[in-house]
């Protein structure tokens, strides 16, 4: 793709990748300027963990701390410097080319470094126990959890999904459509508004580009655990038909697409049965019936014309990422990728036999799927209340999905209890993937809460009165279902902190004023329902406002507000750090990922960190205990 458009206006603006990085797929916005200081023997940083060899020669990152602007440094022996490995290199010296890190050489390089060891773990993959035992870590607002993500792998000697964003809901699809102002936008019910897509403000492209930098710099490919990057919620059908090869284009590195039906499945338009080819028909029928449901004939063919046009399409757009690994990628490692199947945001709970059709179907189909979502009615940051009746529920979707050989897929995971994930491993032996995302942005929340950092203070204090704010908004909306939602979330951290008002709504409600006393009455806490659901918009509001038009905002104005992340300090890394490996090692330890006394080893390490370089600079290194 074209990144001229994009790498300008992020110079125009002084939105450099050290401050903002992700936003253009491209981690070098002005070749020009680093490589004359390359040529020039200017001071650049040289990651010295991010060493690794090709055939073309050895290979390092290098990169300008002030702008963020990185190269490729390639040292050959081959007479002629290997000028032609990637695009745009500049000799500076002998046999040293050195080359910008664009989009373009990253696919290069990944099929460089695939081809001469195809057991390399710098780029995202299918491999290892992925396609059957994962987490999903993904964040709702920036990249400063990685460095969390990679010391979690690492001291647990386990691969996670360690990249995962919806798109493009979360990520933006296109920079060059957001540029133009061509970005859909999305319904967010819960505050009466739609915000534009892309609500987290990055580039697709450029987290995929990123997440591999990251571990790069910290040698975390030196420990050789397999990782995965999940674009998750391709949205199938409806008005994403228009769009779904550029869909395909922007998840090129990602190792792992979760399909997600609901756009099609919405426009409820079922087929008839006899539009279904019939050796269509009568497979998927043969197959649901080994897996043990019995369905009647009338049942049977509601049900699997009500979901053939989405899965048709499903089928269209896997085939068309298949398409496009094989042209851009060169080994069988670097071309597979893993499945989905995502039917958790359907209205109801998911029957079994509304699990097996599909899976059946996927399989017919030829695009067998390694997880399977279900809805189990789970809430975002809530336990499930009733561990006995969960127990029930994932077992009727065990029976199907053992037959289908399928993992189950938990969306919806963050901020269930202990005995929830238990009760989630021991049903399905640890075969499933747990999907996190906003419990990453609460523990920045408590991080820069707990920060002695003035700076950081200040960015709290912020940031809390942001979330009161919307939530106050939304108590008196002219929206039932914000106005709901805004109360319910106001009301649970009155009741947990004791207050009479909690149970008077009359009083509570009576007025705007009355609200806000109720609120500022209350310590401010990362610990209250309102900062938790409302605070992943903060990122990219303009000013930092509460006003639904400064949601999701792409101009200049949002990605400043989304640098003040970035400035954070040392201390409050050390903090979020922390925070997310603990909870990561839980989640491990909690479903049966991991044994006890690795996690409480991997406990034990996390807490002697007296400074976040100690973390990262340990990321590389295996656990003494793995080493004897």
């Amino acid at each position: 793709m074209n990144t001229n458009a994009i790498n300008s206006f992020l110079r125009q603006h002084d939105l450099r990748i050290a401050q903002n990085p992700c936003v253009s797929p491209d981690f070098c916005l002005d070749w020009a300027a680093l490589s004359a200081r390359l040529v020039a023997g200017g001071a650049i940083k040289e990651w010295p963990k991010s060493h690794f060899a090709t055939a073309a020669g050895e290979w390092t990152l290098l990169e300008d701390e002030g702008t963020g602007d990185c190269a490729w440094r390639l040292t050959t022996q081959a007479a002629n410097g290997a000028g032609g490995v990637l695009t745009g290199g500049v000799r500076v010296g002998g046999g040293t080319m050195v080359f910008p890190a664009t989009w373009e050489n990253l696919l290069r390089l990944k099929n460089l470094v695939q081809e001469h060891d195809a057991g390399a773990t710098i780029f995202p993959t299918s491999g290892a126990q992925l396609g059957r035992s994962t987490l999903g870590i993904g964040a709702r607002f920036t990249t400063l959890h990685w460095p969390a993500v990679d010391w979690a792998m690492s001291a647990l000697d386990l691969g996670v999904t360690a990249n995962q964003n919806s798109i493009p809901r979360e990520l933006v699809y296109d920079v060059n459509a957001m540029l133009e102002g061509r970005l859909d936008s999305v319904p967010f019910p819960f505050i009466g508004t739609n915000v534009p897509e892309g609500h987290q403000g990055q580039s697709v492209e450029g987290m995929s580009h990123g997440c591999v930098l990251a571990k790069l710099k910290s040698g975390f490919h030196q420990r050789r655990i397999a990782w995965s990057f999940n674009a998750d919620h391709q949205p199938i059908g409806g008005k994403f038909d228009a769009r779904e090869d550029d869909l395909v284009r922007g998840c090129l590195l990602a190792s792992y697409i979760t399909f997600d039906l609901s756009p099609e499945l919405a426009l409820n338009r079922p087929a008839v049965i006899a539009d279904v080819p019939a050796a269509i028909v009568q497979q998927t029928r043969a197959r649901v019936a080994q897996a043990g449901l019995a369905l009647d004939d009338a049942a049977f063919g509601r049900l699997l014309g009500t979901v053939w046009p989405a899965m048709l399409k499903m089928k269209q757009r896997d085939d068309k990422y298949a398409t496009a690994r094989a042209a851009a990628f060169t080994t069988d490692i670097g071309r597979t990728y893993l499945r989905e199947l995502s039917i958790d945001e359907l209205p109801g709970l998911t029957t079994p036999e509304t699990t097996a059709v599909m899976l059946a179907l996927c399989e017919v189909l030829e695009m067998p799927v390694n997880f399977v979502a279900p809805a189990f009615g789970f809430q975002k940051n809530m336990p499930y209340p009733d561990n006995a009746a969960l127990r029930t529920l994932i077992a009727r979707q065990w029976a199907v999905c053992e037959k289908f050989g399928v993992s189950i897929g938990f969306h919806s995971g963050s901020g269930k209890s202990a005995e929830n994930y238990r009760v989630m491993g021991e049903v399905t032996g640890s075969r499933l993937e747990i999907k996190t995302s906003g419990r990453y942005t609460y523990e920045m929340g408590v991080a820069i809460a707990q920060s002695r950092t003035a700076a950081d203070q200040a960015l709290w204090r912020d940031w809390y009165r942001f979330t009161l704010e919307m939530a106050l908004a939304g108590a008196f909306s002219n929206d039932a279902t914000e106005q709901k939602m805004a109360r319910t979330f106001i009301v649970d951290p009155l009741v947990k902190c004791g207050s009479p008002l909690a149970h008077d709504d009359a009083l509570l409600f009576g007025s705007p004023e009355a609200t806000r006393a109720a609120l500022e009455a209350l310590p401010a806490s990362p610990e209250h329902m309102f900062f938790f659901e409302y605070n992943f918009l903060y990122v990219l509001a303009a000013g930092g406002r509460p006003a639904k038009s400064s949601l999701g905002d792409h101009s200049p104005a949002g990605y400043q507000q989304r640098a003040r992340f970035y400035a954070i300090s040392p201390e409050t890394q050390l903090l979020y750090a922390k925070g997310v490996a603990r909870y990561i090692v839980f989640l491990a330890e909690a479903t049966g990922l991991v044994p006890e006394e690795t996690c409480a080893s991997a406990k034990a390490r996390l807490d002697g960190y007296a400074t976040f370089a100690a973390l990262v600079d340990e990321i590389s290194e295996a656990p003494v205990a793995a080493t004897r």
